[in-house]
């Protein structure tokens, strides 16, 4: 287990609020009493919490309470949330309502998938904005008995984040937080001021006690249950707003880009040389007896699934423009230039498009696409039509320009006109993560929601 009484920043706000150690019989009978406290203080808390928010009851019951002197505050690895019985009688006795808003917070984190998914992302960005977004969700619902001294502090920090992050969610901070640049002053401060619990026992998914599907399901709980939850008093009288986007970023179904790629492989020959299988023997000999004419054995043929033909399709209409469209083009520019990806020769079309098909660039070999990242200069900025595109492929597809076409991929902010019929091949619509559910999609299509590690 990891020793979480490491004094680094922001843990070191709390250091003056370190518990004493109890020593001989008087003190051991002492700390026992103060378990006993803490106990009380920490079913106090978890009463509260199902007494005014009953839609967390089904979460609640999957964090078991533990008490632990081996740390200075408190911790959750997913399935329990430890606490020191000693710091939690000092905190409490300073803010009564420290407790239940600690449960609050830790409890957010889990039900928020925080804890899942911090590994793939800057790491002191990402907890930072995960306390945000958790204090946010806790600061919106305004129950009684939560409040703590600097919360207005916290409320106008918030405030200010949202204006320019759009929305309170952690992959929506996070954003922010990246693009304002990594360790300036400000960061350093906003860690200290909305900094509760130790992350020294979050770890990867693999390593995890309870599984992220498990904590999945709980969020999906919440979600159903939090429709349901009477009206109470909120801040300024409305639900809050960073709770239920938390809880949609929480519950959605999150494949890899890379994974939802594999629908647009064909079975093919590729061609593979076997270094192991080699014959230098072989082709020393046929330089030594010929001179310059080395023997090769016949190159082999194998079939792979691997990405040949298709269609990638660049929103460029005033919506989707700049850095958004530099990152959907890098995003699947990593995954398309793998080995493992695409055939030697290849058949891509890059479509850009506003209300109508303004150029097409054909891209037959690594060199090309690599050339169009570099070079190429994005026209249009109208507004956007989807339809265009498909019957421009529909053209292509009758001048016999494809064997075998398998897919479209198509890169926008997904507000447009889509087309109404199906087309004879796969489509995927893929959009950035802007803190809600996204535009609907046609029902024959895929409808992809890009994460922040993804566009990075």
């Amino acid at each position: 287990m990891s020793n979480l009484q490491k004094k680094n920043s922001p843990e070191e706000v709390n250091k003056s609020s370190a518990p004493p150690s109890f020593r001989g019989a008087a003190g051991e009978e002492m700390q026992q009493r103060a378990e006993r406290l803490a106990e009380k203080v920490m079913n106090y808390s978890r009463d509260s919490i199902l007494v005014n928010m009953r839609f967390l009851d089904v979460a609640l019951s999957g964090l078991i309470p533990v008490q632990r002197m081996d740390i200075e505050g408190f911790a959750s690895d997913g399935a329990k949330i430890y606490y020191n019985p000693l710091f939690l009688l000092k905190r409490y006795k300073e803010e009564p309502a420290f407790a239940v808003r600690m449960y609050l917070h830790v409890l957010f984190h889990l039900i928020f998938s925080h804890s899942f998914r911090f590994d793939r992302l800057d790491k002191e960005a990402f907890l930072l904005a995960a306390d945000m977004a958790a204090e946010a969700a806790v600061l919106e619902l305004a129950i009684p008995g939560t409040g703590l001294i600097r919360d207005e502090e916290k409320l106008r920090k918030l405030r200010a984040v949202k204006e320019e992050a759009g929305a309170l969610t952690a992959e929506k901070i996070y954003r922010y937080i990246r693009n304002s640049g990594a360790g300036c002053k400000w960061q350093k401060e906003l860690s200290e001021l909305f900094f509760m619990d130790s992350h020294e026992l979050w770890a990867e998914k693999e390593k995890l006690v309870i599984s992220m599907e498990q904590w999945k399901k709980l969020s999906e709980r919440v979600q159903a249950d939090l429709k349901s939850f009477s009206r109470g008093k909120t801040r300024g009288g409305s639900k809050s707003e960073s709770l239920e986007k938390s809880l949609m970023e929480a519950v959605r179904d999150r494949k890899p880009y890379r994974e939802l790629l594999r629908k647009f492989t064909v079975m093919n020959e590729d061609m593979q040389v076997n270094d192991d299988e080699f014959d230098y023997i072989y082709y020393t000999y046929g330089l030594s007896r010929y001179g310059n004419m080395p023997l090769v054995e016949p190159l082999e043929y194998k079939d792979s699934r691997k990405i040949k033909e298709f269609v990638i399709a660049i929103d460029t209409s005033a919506s989707c423009r700049g850095e958004l469209v530099k990152s959907f083009v890098r995003s699947t520019y990593a995954v398309l230039t793998g080995e493992e990806t695409f055939f030697r020769k290849m058949n891509v079309h890059i479509i850009q498009c506003d209300h109508e098909v303004r150029k097409d660039t054909k891209i037959t070999s690594r060199d090309d696409l690599e050339y169009f990242l570099a070079n190429e200069k994005l026209t249009g900025f109208g507004s956007t039509d989807f339809r265009p595109v498909f019957s421009y492929v529909d053209e292509l597809l009758k001048a016999g320009e494809f064997e075998k076409l398998k897919g479209l991929l198509y890169f926008t902010d997904g507000y447009g006109v889509y087309p109404g019929a199906m087309p004879p091949y796969d489509v995927m619509f893929v959009f950035p993560d802007n803190g809600d559910e996204g535009p609907e999609v046609p029902p024959w299509a895929v409808r992809v929601m890009l994460d922040d590690e993804e566009l990075e």
